[in-house]
């Protein structure tokens, strides 16, 4: 009986250890709310719950709160406008912050964020204010601004 009694604390252990994907981990870390909110509203749960890799620059809760609340909702409610915010957000790959170089990169949105890692990193106005949240199916940076598309 301690056999299996041993086996199943076992097999729970690993099922808890099991890495989360994108959305998961954002929401786990509870300063990402806005963000899940908008993902949800844009439809891009499933696809960022997807095998990737991604990495995105995630704006945190108080990064929204930077934009006025009418416009926010405005944005919530435009899922094409949504959607294009949300996915320059995402770039295709995994990029650790090792591996960040200055420059323009190709977003999923279609166009490109400007990095730049002179005094820290930035991503078009964005400050990155921490690096390396691994998820099994890419990466999050965490950024203070909610960057737009041009």
């Amino acid at each position: 009986m301690k056999k299996y009694i041993a086996l199943a604390a076992l097999a729970l252990a690993a099922a808890g250890a099991q890495a989360k994907d994108i959305v998961d981990t954002a929401v786990a870390a509870g300063n990402f709310k806005t963000l899940a909110t908008a993902l949800q509203a844009a439809g891009l749960v499933d696809t960022l719950k997807g095998p990737g890799p991604f990495t995105v620059f995630a704006p945190t809760d108080a990064a929204f709160a930077k934009i006025p609340k009418a416009d926010l909702d405005a944005l919530l409610k435009d899922k094409a406008k949504l959607t294009a915010v949300l996915t320059y957000h995402v770039v295709p790959g995994k990029v650790m912050a090792k591996d960040v170089k200055a420059g323009k990169v190709k977003t999923v949105q279609g166009s490109e964020l400007t990095v730049a890692t002179m005094g820290g990193v930035m991503v078009d106005n964005a400050k990155v204010t921490a690096t390396d949240i691994a998820a099994d199916n890419g990466v999050i940076h965490v950024i203070d601004t909610v960057v737009m598309p041009k």
